[in-house]
């Protein structure tokens, strides 16, 4: 049946290859978990803790963040009055991780490190990240005004929520 395409196969395998390229983009890995929490701890060795999400800190969190978080506990490493939280939010379609260094109620560190949507990557960029610098909460609002990107509304959303969740959970675990 395929021998008589016209063409041959080349140009099927052309158009199959171009729509997998499309349909299928793969995880962009910009800082490893390592890497991040060898940045926000230097040669310290930072303690693991867990915070379960159960209750009413679930119902606060949900008030908060706009949404229910996905996942029972959350992971996160602490040392010296200093907490780094990995945490992920949906942009559009799939699943972003987040890394955030909290201390003293502020952010003082914020990265993309793994992204997986078609659009919105800009948001892993320095010059985006650098306005959660100094950020705190300020009731159930970020204290400083984000800019957004545009064609990236939703990656900029999902990174707004985390960062709140972060700053909430530093706190609650101090």
């Amino acid at each position: 049946m395929l021998k008589n395409f016209k063409g041959g196969l080349g140009p099927l395998f052309a158009i199959l290859a171009l729509v997998l390229t499309f349909s299928a983009k793969a995880a962009t890995e910009y800082l490893t978990q390592e890497a991040f929490l060898a940045q926000a701890f230097g040669d310290g060795q930072p303690q693991q803790g867990t915070v379960w999400l159960k209750g009413e800190l679930k119902n606060q969190l949900k008030a908060l963040i706009g949404e229910r978080y996905p996942k029972l506990r959350v992971r996160y490493w602490h040392d010296q009055g200093r907490t780094a939280w990995v945490l992920e939010s949906v942009g559009k379609d799939q699943p972003i991780t987040f890394g955030y260094v909290v201390e003293n109620g502020t952010i003082i560190q914020a990265r993309v490190l793994m992204f997986r949507e078609h659009r919105g990557w800009e948001i892993h960029r320095d010059a985006f990240t650098r306005q959660y610098q100094g950020v705190s909460l300020d009731g159930d609002a970020l204290s400083e005004i984000i800019d957004g990107i545009s064609g990236a509304t939703l990656s900029v959303h999902a990174m707004n929520r985390t960062a709140k969740m972060a700053l909430f959970l530093a706190d609650h675990v101090k």
